[in-house]
């Protein structure tokens, strides 16, 4: 009996019934512009509280730097759900800070920050933006095995490890050895003090005349440890030893280093010298799969008559600057024979 073919359309319903999207927003209007120079921008929108915890963090939308972009961010803030939305501003807290930050020469870089622990922890390596005037779709993933992944465009550019590119590893690990540390500590100064102690001397034997109804229950002789000698220690383990392989353990599976209690609102944060910065096709999900489909289905059908379009209008200009330039021409020949009919008029005066 052969298999029923499963239609295409009844799996795309499928991924997208397996998906959770926490939040989309394509602004079918035409997107999110900053309209004014040389100002602050700080826009934000609600959506239904949620962790991501044990679960795939993908955030994603297009930017697209219509006036050229010299100085100025493109990135958006994850908020947790208390955030204060009339007064968003720079010290308003944000769990991630993602996308493309723009300012001179030397800045030309995607952010991706991380909150941990009431600080702000940046990935260490340089991710570097776009800086044309094209429309740009990224991406950002964070997932529970401690990995992430940035894309520009549907193309991974940067990926790796949340505790080494953060440079978390040192915090946790740190934290987890202190505090058993000090347990360590206690302990071994007790050792240090039993060592000092008088002990029982193991080698000795009742004598064959102790009589024990008349001379009491027989104890060995007590003895006392000599204090170190010749680079000897307590019994037990070494300290540096000890710490060493405590730092081998991986706790930072037991951090939620890449995972946040009470996300619930997205937005805007950010300065621009020059403005014209058009964001859109906003999304949040767990799916990965659903994220690069709908960037196909957004992104991907405007790019290449985005670009047909500004071809088309960089022949215009080109037109439209070589008919100035014949028009100044002419008008230079003009003025030209003109003062010469002139001249030649006042010589036949006289």
């Amino acid at each position: 009996m052969a298999a029923a073919r499963v239609p295409l359309w009844a799996i795309c319903v499928l991924r997208v019934a397996l998906a959770t999207v926490y939040f989309q927003e394509e602004f079918l209007d035409g997107g999110l512009q900053t309209t004014q120079n040389s100002r602050f921008y700080a826009i934000s929108a609600r959506f239904k509280p949620f962790s991501n915890k044990g679960k795939t963090l993908i955030i994603q939308y297009t930017v697209k730097h219509e006036q050229k972009m010299d100085c100025g961010g493109g990135y958006i803030k994850l908020f947790p759900a208390d955030v204060d939305q009339k007064n968003l501003n720079g010290k308003s807290q944000y769990y991630i800070m993602f996308g493309p930050d723009i300012c001179g020469f030397d800045i030309k870089t995607v952010h991706v920050i991380l909150h941990f622990k009431n600080q702000y922890h940046a990935n260490k390596k340089s991710i570097r933006c776009k800086v044309d005037s094209f429309t740009h779709l990224y991406t950002l993933v964070l997932r529970p095995d401690l990995t992430y992944e940035v894309k520009i465009d549907g193309q991974s550019i940067e990926s790796g490890s949340i505790e080494y590119d953060w440079q978390l590893t040192s915090l946790k690990k740190t934290e987890k050895a202190s505090a058993e540390a000090e347990g360590w500590d206690q302990a071994a100064k007790d050792k240090s003090q039993d060592w000092e102690k008088h002990f029982l001397d193991a080698s000795a034997s009742k004598p064959s005349d102790w009589n024990s109804e008349l001379d009491g229950d027989w104890q060995a002789a007590m003895l006392q440890k000599p204090p170190y000698q010749d680079g000897l220690k307590p019994e037990g383990i070494d300290k540096d030893v000890w710490l060493h392989q405590k730092m081998k353990n991986n706790y930072l599976t037991e951090y939620d280093l890449s995972e946040f209690e009470n996300i619930g609102a997205i937005g805007l944060e950010l300065w621009q010298v020059r403005s014209g910065t058009i964001f859109d096709n906003f999304l949040i999900t767990d799916d990965e799969e659903y994220a690069e489909n709908f960037g196909k289905a957004t992104w991907g059908e405007t790019k290449g008559p985005e670009k047909e379009m500004d071809a088309i209008q960089a022949k215009e200009e080109v037109k439209k600057a070589q008919e100035e330039d014949e028009d100044d021409m002419f008008m230079g020949r003009f003025t030209g024979r003109e003062n010469s009919f002139r001249a030649f008029h006042r010589r036949n005066e006289f």
